[in-house]
């Protein structure tokens, strides 16, 4: 299993959407690990997308990101950062397909939504950014096994 980082953006929150996004998530089968309701602070959000410091939208992207709170939650599951990525639909709502988050609630290519981890790499770093250890919860729930089928002895 595997852990990846979302955040549900401040046009996620102040447009009353993270119930319908959230459910999205726990309707495929993906575990919940972690979840904060929080306000990004700038130093925060500098770390986060440093990545991006010196593009021509770094300076916009981090006031957005402070700008309103945001629901930072950990996600685990078998690959369950390609299908977080799935779900959540091309980067910006404009080109994303219906059925996808972006497709379903986006249509700007600048407010769009949600951010996911890439790859095992940023999800570990993300995490930690926004998570101390022990507001991560190992826990397995009932349903797990109606999720994944466990007859070779690991979830598939």
């Amino acid at each position: 299993m595997e852990r990846t980082l979302i955040i549900l953006k401040p046009d996620t929150v102040q447009r009353g959407l993270v119930g319908a996004i959230v459910s999205r998530f726990e309707n495929k089968g993906i575990q919940l690990a972690g979840a904060k309701f929080m306000k990004i602070s700038q130093q925060t959000a500098e770390t986060h997308y440093g990545p991006h410091k010196g593009k021509p939208f770094y300076d916009g992207l981090v006031k957005f990101m402070t700008s309103s709170p945001v629901l930072v939650l950990a996600l685990e599951g078998k690959e369950v950062i390609t299908i977080s990525r799935n779900l959540m639909g091309a980067t910006f709502g404009s080109k994303a397909a219906p059925g996808t988050i972006r497709g379903d609630y986006g249509v700007s290519n600048s407010f769009n939504l949600i951010h996911g981890s890439d790859s095992p790499e940023a999800a570990e770093k993300e995490l930690k950014l926004f998570f101390k250890p022990e507001e991560l919860l190992d826990w397995k729930p009932a349903v797990g096994v109606w999720v994944y089928d466990y007859a070779k002895g690991s979830p598939e």
